[in-house]
């Protein structure tokens, strides 16, 4: 506890007066949406301040929820996490996740703003050349492509293995079960070492655990399964802002909404690799997409 307060309390003495805090995950694509809020404001004439990849997931709510950063970009599932409904099957609809937490967080004195129509959510990939696998590339397909005998190997953490949000429910949902000897079980959550696996062949592995945006999807030539039928709840990600500040500038709403809009599954895979495959700067990618779309001069 006394290092979460360290790290909310720090510099909150010095942000500029009446600057918009805008803050962010520690992660990859968390860096690149804030600096795309934080760009987007400045561009619109707001006084902006930076905090950017402030830590995880709790340590960015809670400084929120403190009253230490004004506005971050968050995912819709974890709703289901911060308002203790795990087991809702709402949040595997985007509208509805979306609706729920909205409505939930005004409790909070905070708004969520438009989401993106992207879904960072754990998938299962598999590798773009798997002979006789479906084109279609969807779940469906594998349950099909398992039943007739299709050589299948998934690297994963032990957590996805075993958690029943995790691959027990795309096994439940979709009809179909993967026996021990199709499985590398890796220690750790970290989808770099189970992607590279997937790309590498490691132990004969040809699909992997990842989540929905990952960069390094496309760079090491995997697909993402779609899901279907809602196996897995959904996180799309929205910037949360506090209400007050939104009050005082309901310019935020407009300047983002359409940016965000743009924010599609495979822009946010491109982006993100942009940065944790080629190194490019979050900065200077999230600048280069906004002049891009004319969001920027």
């Amino acid at each position: 506890m006394l290092a979460l307060a360290a790290i909310l309390l720090s510099g909150g003495a010095a942000a500029a007066a009446g600057a918009i805090v805008v803050s962010s995950k520690i992660d990859t694509e968390g860096a690149l949406l804030g600096n795309i809020i934080a760009m987007v404001l400045e561009a619109r004439g707001l006084p902006v301040e930076r905090r950017l990849q402030l830590g995880p997931t709790n340590i960015v709510r809670a400084a929120i929820l403190a009253r230490q950063i004004d506005i971050y970009a968050e995912y819709t599932g974890n709703g289901a996490l911060f308002f203790h409904r795990e087991t809702d099957p709402l949040w595997k609809d985007a509208a509805s996740g979306y609706a729920e937490a909205r409505k939930r967080d005004q409790a909070n004195n905070l708004v969520w703003l438009t989401p993106a129509p992207a879904n960072n959510t754990w998938v299962i990939a598999i590798r773009n050349d798997l002979a006789g696998f479906p084109s279609r590339k969807c779940l469906d397909d594998l349950a099909v492509y398992l039943a007739r005998g299709g050589r299948f190997k998934l690297a994963a953490s032990a957590e996805f293995v075993v958690s029943e949000a995790a691959l027990p429910a795309f096994e439940a949902t979709y009809g179909f079960r993967l026996r021990s000897e199709q499985l590398l079980t890796l220690s750790g959550g970290n989808t770099a070492a189970t992607l590279r696996a997937a790309a590498e062949g490691t132990s004969k592995v040809n699909a992997a655990m990842a989540y929905g945006t990952d960069g390094e999807l496309a760079a090491l030539g995997l697909t993402a399964l779609c899901d279907d039928k809602g196996a897995q709840i959904v996180y799309a990600p929205a910037p949360v802002v506090r209400a007050a500040v939104l009050g005082d500038h309901p310019l935020i709403a407009t300047a983002l909404e359409p940016v965000f809009a743009t924010l599609t599954l495979t822009i946010l895979q491109a982006l993100n690799a942009r940065i944790s495959v080629a190194g490019e700067d979050a900065g200077a990618v999230a600048r280069d997409y906004l002049k891009s779309r004319r969001f920027l001069p």
